[in-house]
């Protein structure tokens, strides 16, 4: 199975995701965050930074700086590609540079924006409301590559 649905109740265990996708993904992994303005895309990269050793205020939408780096146990390389025209902006960026990176995680948000750009093996929460703090993570390995740390996420939440 490369895909499987967690259901978060709350903050608690949304940071819970993040730990655990902080812990199991490996290093080089670029994750798509995909979700509406205000669906916790920047909540769960916080709380994936914070697993890695990394203060979660130190952790802000990078909106207007389009790419954060984050130093902790691992790296974290934050974009954001809300503001950007159009794949070629995004281009402009040198995205592949980080993609290529194989010490950290990568992690993308408004990633349907420049989903073309992305690389062809990767992870992808899309990200759902459902209530006040609760939300919906429908997570994905898109290629043969993260299928195995699926698996891995799916046995600690559960749902083998």
């Amino acid at each position: 199975m490369n895909r499987f649905t967690y259901n978060a109740d709350d903050e608690t265990a949304t940071a819970a995701l993040g730990a655990a996708l902080a812990e199991l993904l490996p290093d080089g992994t670029t994750v798509a965050l995909c979700g509406t303005l205000g669906a916790g895309k920047t909540r769960l990269v916080q709380a994936i930074a914070q697993a890695a050793g990394i203060d979660r205020r130190r952790v802000v939408s990078p909106t207007f700086v389009l790419i954060q780096e984050y130093r902790g146990r691992r790296t974290i390389y934050h974009i954001d590609a809300y503001r950007l025209r159009d794949e070629d902006e995004f281009l402009q960026l040198g995205p592949e540079e980080y993609f290529d990176q194989r010490d950290g995680l990568v992690l993308v948000e408004w990633a349907d924006r420049v989903e073309n750009c992305l690389p062809a093996e990767r992870i992808e929460i899309r990200i759902e409301v459902t209530g006040h703090e609760s939300r919906r993570f429908q997570i994905a390995a898109i290629g043969e590559r993260h299928v195995q740390a699926i698996k891995r996420l799916q046995a600690w939440a559960g749902n083998e």
